[in-house]
């Protein structure tokens, strides 16, 4: 895949405590939305500070996002603002012969990017970020009226527990 937004950074010249701002373009910003399914992405900023350890970089930072989704129900345009601090770990690939080493992975190492080379992709990484920040089923202000109209219950309506008041009801009349 060709990604617009990316910035490789090699690791010999990756200086700890450097501090990197990010700001994508009208074309960089076309291309991801593209890539998310987004109907428009007015603003994309990343500002990182990175520290490196080795053949390991760590990118704790805040990226700021402006864009417009695709309700689920309705397909109206949902504005969303993402304004949230990240920290990513990049690690070299493992070896082909430790693919059959159990890994465990906790919630703070959630967001490592393993690399191959000399190099770091970090607005790739920060892409990917953003894509996992929007909210994976937006909805307008109409949708709740569009579903009521096509029948579908709430989740209160169609609760275990509202069914069975329902019945009992019923069984009282």
């Amino acid at each position: 895949m060709n990604d617009r937004f990316a910035h490789r950074l090699r690791l010999d010249q990756i200086r700890d405590g450097e501090r990197l701002d990010l700001v994508a373009d009208d074309a960089e910003r076309t291309e991801i939305a593209k890539r998310l399914g987004l109907l428009s992405l007015d603003r994309v900023e990343a500002h990182a500070t990175l520290g490196r350890t080795g053949p390991i970089v760590r990118a704790e930072g805040r990226l700021v996002a402006i864009l417009d989704q695709s309700c689920v129900v309705t397909g109206d345009p949902v504005a969303a603002h993402v304004d949230e601090p990240f920290a990513i770990l990049f690690m070299p690939e493992p070896p082909p012969g430790a693919a059959d080493d159990e890994i465990e992975l906790g919630e703070s190492d959630c967001d490592v990017v393993f690399y191959d080379g000399a190099m770091i992709d970090l607005g790739t990484a920060i892409a990917d970020t953003l894509a996992l920040s929007i909210d994976p089923y937006p909805r307008s202000a109409s949708a709740q009226a569009a579903l009521k109209e096509a029948g579908v219950l709430t989740e209160e309506q169609a609760s275990p527990f509202a069914v069975l008041a329902k019945l009992k009801k019923n069984d009282q009349a």
